[in-house]
């Protein structure tokens, strides 16, 4: 990770990077509207190499969402656009036959990766489907995750010798940012059919690999970097994917996630928006007495105590050094006191 990188001269995010791959909730937009500099930014990184979003989301298909970021002032067309259907469609091709019929739990994002693949749709479990795709909707109601229950447990089902139908959920993001705050998201709503049915489904979205590797055969990318605002599915599924990620604090996770983050969810840069892309990063150095210097803020274990040496300007710069001295401590935060500035 970048954080641990020997580096002597500070350079940007995008050194080295010949794809990016953004995430839309809080990284693009929040509810319909664009977040301050993101378009400018992206569209300035578009330039000179490719540009992906990579989207959870399952409620709209690649042309709507492209039409979106298009409107939001973004240069993109549907190819640009990585969905966690799209992803879905390739675990679906490894469970069942070419035009089976699926029960869908969603919205028009996964009707429309089906129906170009040749599957037949329904959305009653008395049609014996032969599996059940669920993705995130605004508009799902009890009516149509008793309909995927039916359906998973006709032939299958907790008492069962059987597991019945194939099951795959196009992601599990617990929560999602919308313009009023934060809603309920598609694991919430996939933890109320698990409940019913007692399996849980094969997952296609963020943060399992296949939405990654899509967005690498599509874009053909050695060297690509993940953008997100999630620990749990965009930086942790870009390190399963092997790819380099930056965590941007515009949507969900804030400072006290990132001093928390397990290795598994730790990112290699961390932003306050997307004109960072474009500006040297700072290097992370160790300093006499064993301190952490992030720019001139400096941060110290003694202990299982977090001492702020110095502030610097207060910025960034400080979260990024307290980061780096409590992960390369290997001590879990829970253990750690830790100064209440750091969560500012």
């Amino acid at each position: 990770m970048a954080f641990f990188r020997t580096r002597t001269e500070p350079s940007t995010p995008l050194a080295g990077v010949d794809a990016v791959f953004a995430d839309l909730d809080g990284v693009v937009y929040a509810g319909p509207h664009a977040i301050p500099h993101a378009v400018e930014s992206l569209n300035l990184v578009k330039v000179d190499r490719s540009v992906g979003y990579i989207t959870n989301n399952a409620s709209r298909s690649d042309a709507s969402v492209a039409r979106h970021l298009a409107d939001l002032g973004l240069d993109v067309s549907p190819h640009d656009v990585i969905t966690s259907p799209q992803a879905a469609m390739t675990l679906l091709d490894e469970q069942v036959a070419p035009g089976s019929l699926v029960l869908v739990v969603g919205g028009e994002g996964i009707v429309t990766e089906l129906e170009k693949r040749g599957y037949r749709v329904t959305r009653s479990a008395d049609d014996a489907p032969d599996a059940v795709v669920q993705g995130f909707a605004p508009d799902i109601a009890w009516t149509h995750l008793a309909e995927a229950a039916f359906a998973l447990n006709a032939n299958g089902g907790p008492d069962a010798a059987t597991p019945g139908i194939p099951w795959i959920a196009t992601n599990m993001d617990w929560t999602i940012p919308v313009a009023r705050g934060i809603a309920p998201g598609n694991g919430t709503l996939v933890s109320a059919v698990h409940t019913a049915v007692g399996r849980f489904p094969l997952v296609a979205g963020k943060p399992e690999t296949p939405i990654f590797e899509e967005a690498r055969r599509r874009f053909d990318a050695a060297t690509p970097l993940v953008v997100g605002d999630r620990l749990d599915t965009d930086i942790l599924g870009a390190n399963r994917a092997g790819m380099a990620s930056a965590v941007v604090l515009t949507g969900i996770d804030r400072a006290k996630q990132l001093l928390a983050a397990d290795a598994a969810s730790r990112p290699d840069f961390i932003l306050g928006d997307l004109r960072e892309l474009h500006l040297p990063y700072p290097v992370s150095e160790r300093v006499r007495g064993g301190a952490v210097r992030v720019g001139d803020a400096r941060v110290q274990l003694e202990g299982n105590r977090v001492r702020i040496v110095d502030e610097g300007a207060g910025g960034l710069d400080l979260l990024r050094a307290a980061c780096t001295a409590i992960w390369e401590s290997g001590m879990a935060i829970h253990v750690l006191d830790v100064p209440e500035r750091l969560y500012a």
